[in-house]
């Protein structure tokens, strides 16, 4: 992971772009400390699947510990036929 300045970044931009392509993460500082991170386009998309599935398992985790608690309706499939109509 590197840390630049935002003015070197705007000066090299390109440079700073195909170190990012190569797996590199940038952070470049702003002031206020507003910092953003640089990262390619395929670290991101790893980093929102990722997100995603730690979301979609803690939501079955916590499926699983209701229906351990006795939380769950039972239908038949008439009942739930009723509910297409």
């Amino acid at each position: 992971m590197l840390a630049v300045k935002s003015m070197d970044v705007r000066d090299n931009f390109k440079d700073w772009c195909n170190k990012v392509t190569n797996g590199e993460t940038v952070i470049i500082s702003r002031p206020k400390n507003e910092n953003i991170v640089m990262l390619s386009e395929k670290e991101y998309n790893e980093m929102l699947k990722a997100k995603r599935n730690a979301e979609y398992l803690t939501m079955l985790d916590k499926s699983i510990s209701e229906a351990e608690k006795g939380g769950f309706v039972i239908k038949t499939i008439a009942e739930l036929e009723d509910y297409e109509k």
